[in-house]
């Protein structure tokens, strides 16, 4: 590049997309793209192995694919002698290698990375154009319009003008089938007998293995296991795990997305989620390619719906609510929960079948599915009233789809109730009666979710009492919690004291 010709163009690791706008006017003849694999982000939180895999593979794939493209590519990796180990200090050097005219970069997902995009103008002195990210159905800006002076922001009517605005699933004005949505009819227990789908595995290739091999020798100390590494790590295999999905197992999604099954990891769910999150999928290819599933017969519009639901609604929603309650979204802690992480999150090491079964899932493959993550890992860290920070800590490192937009407000808001109900209209607390009627762990457990109280009784039962007994006055005026309060009123004297102290012993035993 002549001095002081041309742009460069910063591509981060989860805008792994070639229609990324920071690219949408690249001029190949003079403009650099800069793509860095630094060491803060591998360690601001303990990242599961396969997860940085995950992201360094697919960067790598990525800058192959542009430089097929004629594009020029400046690539740095996590082991070159010279790398500073910071965004901004790679950007610097960059700058001081091919004095660019301009540096371009789509705007980042995170927050904590927008607070020092912000001051690279001044640091560098050069113009900086960071650029809307165009991959999404909605921006922040179109969600605080949404927002605006409303008390609660619910999901669900966010989610119906997410439906209008894209027509998908829709019928003119009305949506397919005349209701929104069809949550009810996705809450069943799994089958017995029903035979599950064989995951489509992508199997690392050259370029993945070297990514393994730098991980397995950096980051020791990082959770997780490799050898059962199969994401995938470009378009086309990301592409190949979609199509497999909506063939596959969409039709059978809908019915039993909610359900968990002993030593059965992935069941009906897609598996794309860290694809779509870095960028090797996008959000409307996803979900048009489920709608026409529907259209042709090939699944049922309550399996469609329930899917496109976590896209068009769900993630959309987060981010929104993300970019519009930060940074002060993090700090609050409604319910005022203290208490350390138990250490058998990271080991799995617990007697406790369910919370063993998930966490051994989310080791092996950094993967566990969403009531997993709501209705086990979570709502036992809400009963137990574990510290929101710690707890968020753990989900952002452990899970391969795990970045801190999406991550924070479902972990912060819906699983720990800790923002005071901005997100859900009730904290998501459930006893063991819950997990055995939606799964099989119980059977296989030293405790018995039929038992209330004593040494067989199962945690969740009598953790849920003390939970709504200690957070009563926070919550007692919920009135979607009308009902346990009643219950809990009603309960002799006695038996109180006794869920407390059997509550306190086991949270003290942690």
């Amino acid at each position: 590049m002549n001095k002081k010709t041309g742009r460069l163009r910063l591509i981060l690791g989860d805008q792994l997309s070639h229609n990324i706008s920071s690219l949408s006017d690249i001029d190949i003849n003079h403009d650099v793209v800069l793509m860095v694999e630094v060491q803060t982000e591998t360690t601001y939180v303990p990242h599961h192995k396969q997860k940085i895999v995950v992201v360094l593979s697919a960067m790598r794939h990525f800058a192959q694919e542009l430089e097929e493209r004629g594009i020029r590519v400046d690539y740095v990796k996590l082991d070159d002698a010279d790398n500073t180990g910071s965004f901004s200090g790679e950007v610097e050097r960059a700058i001081r290698r091919h004095q660019p005219q301009s540096l371009i970069v789509t705007e980042p997902s995170e927050y904590r990375v927008r607070q020092f995009m912000d001051d690279w103008h001044d640091a560098f002195g050069l113009p900086v154009a960071i650029l809307e990210d165009t991959r999404f159905f909605s921006s922040p800006a179109e969600f605080s319009k949404w927002a605006d002076g409303k008390k609660q922001l619910r999901m669900e009517f966010f989610y119906r003008e997410m439906r209008r605005k894209t027509g998908l699933l829709m019928n003119g004005g009305e949506p397919v089938g005349e209701q929104w949505n069809f949550d009810s009819e996705n809450r069943k227990a799994l089958p017995k007998g029903l035979k599950l789908p064989k995951r489509l595995r992508s199997a690392p290739d050259t370029i993945t293995r070297d990514v393994m091999a730098l991980v397995g020798e950096r980051f020791t100390r990082h959770p997780g296991e490799l050898k059962l590494f199969e994401w995938p790590v470009t378009c086309a295999d990301a592409l190949l795990a979609l199509d497999h999905f909506i063939e596959v197992c969409l039709p059978s999604f809908g019915d039993v997305q909610d359900a968990m099954k002993q030593d059965e990891s992935f069941l009906f769910h897609a598996l794309i989620s860290p694809m779509l999150n870095i960028g090797l999928l996008l959000p409307d290819e996803v979900c048009r390619k489920a709608e026409a599933a529907y259209h042709n017969g090939l699944a049922p519009l309550n399996a469609v719906e329930g899917f496109i639901r976590q896209i068009l609604g769900w993630r959309e929603y987060v981010r929104g609510l993300y970019w519009l309650k930060m940074p002060s979204y993090e700090k609050s802690n409604a319910l005022n929960a203290n208490r350390p992480l138990p250490a058998f999150y990271w080991t799995g090491d617990t007697s406790m079948n369910c919370l063993k079964q998930c966490v051994g899932d989310t080791i092996q493959h950094a993967y566990a599915h969403h009531i997993q993550r709501l209705m086990v890992l979570g709502n036992f860290a809400l009963l137990a009233g574990i510290s929101p920070a710690e707890v968020e800590e753990w989900f952002l490192a452990v899970y391969a789809d795990a970045f801190e937009w999406v991550e924070l407000p479902n972990v912060h808001g819906m699983a720990l109730f800790a923002d005071g109900g901005i997100m859900a209209s009730k904290p998501y607390a459930a006893s063991g009666a819950y997990i055995d009627r939606m799964s099989d762990y119980c059977g296989h457990c030293a405790f018995s979710p039929k038992e209330k109280l004593g040494p067989k009784a199962c945690p969740f039962n009598y953790l849920y009492w003390d939970f709504l007994a200690r957070n009563r006055p926070v919550l007692e005026g919920n009135p979607r919690l009308a009902m346990p309060y009643r219950t809990l009123a009603a309960m002799p004297f006695e038996k109180r004291q006794q869920i407390a102290a059997e509550a306190k012993a086991f949270l003290e035993s942690l």
